[in-house]
């Protein structure tokens, strides 16, 4: 057994896992960035697998395993920290105003009022009715799966009754869903409760501390750098909620959500509203201290800080629909936080690509629900490798799945037949968005062999790995995956750029690009583009070096470096790039730099140990073509390292020209993913690198001032 367990993360999730660790005799470290920006603090504490409608039988299953555990684990706590938790499983109940939510629901509680009647007008079964009873003959029981109600346990309220069961509920409340297993947590208490059991365990809490890498190496954690020391343990569990995947390329995004308390006025003798309401825009959760907390927005904002006038507007008109009464209450609090959310909406649990690296993040609305479950599934499979079957469902490898739509890198390249009605250097008749791909069935395909190496020619070899091809490209501002991936395979490049920060955000293009090409075939080269600074320029780069082993390029080092200020014009920052190239140099990467075409930096690059220099030919995206030959001409000339012209080559002519200077590869993304027909262009920049590079080879011919015949004047015929 593995008991030297380092977790990184320390909200509700990290702090539950190091508990049950440290109760099955593991030796734990928790290291937290900050204790308060978890998302634990800004929750609402809710235990409502059955009033938010959790979808899907796995994440049901999961939920309500851990609803069922939260009396004991509450209990544990409370007795290991004499401190209070807040939890109570009180129900919640789900108002429906006239329009819209009662009518759709009318058949399901026709078919539940039926049920009724065969049961005797019974209307609470399994021992809620006796809570209910002066109710019974407008509650009824549905058994039947509905959009308000996934839960057997859940009772259908009508007007009259709901407004009994809680009064001062809005007079549009027609109705509404009690689900009495439902429940809450004090969030707040909760997070002081963790912390506190943590501590008296012997937990080893580390406040303040940023993970900045996990460092590893054939499949295996060797360990982590911090901004205070490197760490290393014999185990390892991100549970770093929305910040995880700074660490690693997993589909776990922030969603901001705002929210605020109000309080009960102290002249009430009594709390008038008792009941934790789940409306269909809001939820109110009125505490045993006065205090009512309203929530929350769901905002794909980033890490944007901050309560906005728009936000709280939105939560208080909400609120004072469903219960106007709060128009009255003092406000107490505003506050924010990020919840960590996957494409899918579910956690990830489990294991990793790496044996030692265990998996629990991207908790979204539920962290707090699932809490004690995922502290039970996680020990168990790091203390006895124990993997409870529900946990297939959840695994990070749900993200990766091969696309149907993937396209090998075949040994021949396709040659899109021009679209008819296309004139040599104008404008094709027919739009480019009418075109049909070049491997669709209405279009003709020639098949060309790839290019054999120029007579003469060595390989390149950057950072001690050869490539045959000399061009590379890149993956962005395709319309479309496919037209990315025939460009790919047309190009005939082993090399291809992918943005990194527009991966982690699934940027329109690249949502599904870790599936779309094959990984095993081609060299990804991640790129730090979108990073203003060398701070954030080397922690991306850390993240591509994660993503690629991902990917399962294990040995992949390289990072396109990008250090990018300038909106405006995207040249890039000769001294953020220095200063990132000597870190992550440093640091083991083959770093590979954009750069102005500046002679003097291309030489200090190198001396620092860069694996190529990158000039730019003029401003990215730009098609202008070769604007700065002469610098490029002395980098070429005085470079120990491979040179690669990138950015702003806008057709093939310019391709060539750029290798007939001497340069070792192109770098080209624009000029072929913004053209009419982007696989023809891409086949075509292919060419124009090969052409370039074999009259390199050739030397062209000296340049004279005057004529000079093809045949000789002697021994001619004359008359």
């Amino acid at each position: 057994m593995n008991n030297d367990v380092l977790i990184i993360g320390g909200g509700v999730i990290g702090l539950a896992i190091a508990i049950e660790l440290k109760l099955r005799s593991c030796n734990v470290t928790v290291l937290c960035r900050d204790f308060k920006a978890a998302a634990t603090h800004a929750a609402a504490g809710m235990l409502a697998p059955d009033a938010e409608n959790i979808s899907g039988e796995a994440m049901q299953s999961l939920c309500r395993r851990s609803r069922r555990l939260y009396p004991d684990w509450t209990r544990k706590l409370e007795d290991l920290t004499g401190l209070n938790t807040g939890y109570s499983s009180c129900g919640i109940l789900a108002p429906i105003y006239g329009e819209g939510g009662l009518q759709g629901d009318k058949e399901t509680r026709r078919q539940g009022d039926k049920e009724t009647r065969r049961q005797g007008g019974q209307g609470g079964q399994g021992g809620q009715g006796g809570r209910l009873g002066e109710f019974s003959p407008h509650l009824t029981h549905s058994p039947l799966p509905n959009p308000y109600s996934p839960s057997s346990s859940a009772y259908w309220l009508d007007k009259e009754a709901i407004h009994q069961y809680q009064p001062g509920l809005a007079d549009e409340v027609v109705g509404g869903w009690w689900y009495p297993e439902d429940g809450q947590v004090d969030n707040r208490a909760l997070a002081r409760v963790l912390w506190t059991a943590a501590e008296s365990l012997g937990v080893e809490l580390k406040e303040g501390i940023t993970v900045e890498a996990i460092e590893q190496q054939q499949g295996q954690v060797l360990g982590v750098q911090t901004n205070a020391l490197a760490i290393c343990a014999e185990h390892y569990v991100l549970a770093g909620g929305a910040w995880s995947n700074e660490l690693l390329p997993l589909p776990v995004r922030p969603k901001k959500g705002q929210m605020l308390s109000l309080r009960s006025p102290e002249f009430l003798p009594e709390l008038p509203l008792k009941r934790i309401l789940y409306g269909q825009d809001i939820y109110i959760v009125p505490r045993r201290d006065r205090r009512i907390i309203l929530g929350a927005t769901s905002e794909d904002v980033g890490f944007t800080p901050h309560n906005t006038p728009a936000g709280i507007s939105y939560l208080l008109q909400s609120a004072i629909r469903l219960y106007p009464q709060l128009q009255d209450y003092p406000i107490e609090e505003f506050w924010w936080g990020f919840r960590p959310a996957t494409p899918d909406k579910l956690p990830i649990l489990g294991t990793s690509h790496c044996k030692n690296l265990t998996l629990a993040t991207g908790h979204y609305r539920n962290g707090i629900l699932l809490a004690p479950i995922t502290a039970a599934l996680i020990a168990d499979l790091i203390c006895e490798q124990k993997s409870d079957s529900i946990l297939t469902h959840f695994n990070y490898s749900r993200f990766l799945a091969k696309s149907s739509t993937t396209t090998s890198m075949l040994t021949h390249f396709p040659l899109p037949t021009p679209t008819p009605g296309a004139t040599t250097g104008g404008t094709p008749r027919q739009s480019p968005q009418r075109r049909e791909p070049p491997h669709s069935a209405g279009s003709a395909t020639h098949w060309l062999p790839l290019l054999p190496s120029p007579p003469l020619d060595s390989p390149l070899i950057i950072a001690g790995k050869t490539f045959q091809s000399r061009l590379m490209t890149g993956t962005g501002k395709y319309r479309s995956v496919e037209e990315m991936q025939q460009s790919i395979i047309a190009s005939g490049c082993q090399i291809v750029t992918v943005a990194v920060r527009r991966v982690q955000t699934k940027a329109p293009g690249h949502e599904n690009l870790a599936e779309a090409l094959d990984w095993a075939k081609i060299w990804m080269l991640p790129n730090t583009a979108g990073c203003q600074t060398a701070e954030e320029a080397i922690r991306v780069a850390r993240l591509g070096r994660e993503m690629a082993k991902l990917l399962g390029q294990e040995d992949n080092n390289f990072v396109k470096l990008e250090v990018i200020p300038d909106a405006k014009y995207l040249l890039p920052d000769p001294i953020g790039t220095l200063q990132a190239a000597e870190q992550l140099v440093k640091e083991g990467f083959a770093v590979l730099p954009y750069i102005n075409a500046d002679p003097m930096l291309a030489k200090r690059l190198e001396e620092v140990g860069c694996a190529t220099v990158m000039p730019l030919a003029s401003p990215i995206g730009s098609g202008q073509g070769l604007k700065t030959t002469a610098n490029i001409q002395i980098i070429i000339e005085n470079a120990g390292v491979p040179v690669v012209v990138d950015a702003g080559i806008g057709s093939p002519s310019e391709a060539a020209q750029a290798m007939e200077m001497g340069a070792d590869a192109l770098l080209i993304n624009s000029a072929i993913a913004l053209s009419q027909n982007p696989a023809a262009m891409a086949q075509a920049m292919n060419m124009a690198t090969y052409a370039g590079r074999l009259a390199y080879l050739a030397g062209r011919m000296p340049i004279k001032n005057y004529a000079s015949a093809s045949s000789p004047l002697q021994g001619t015929i004359t008359s």
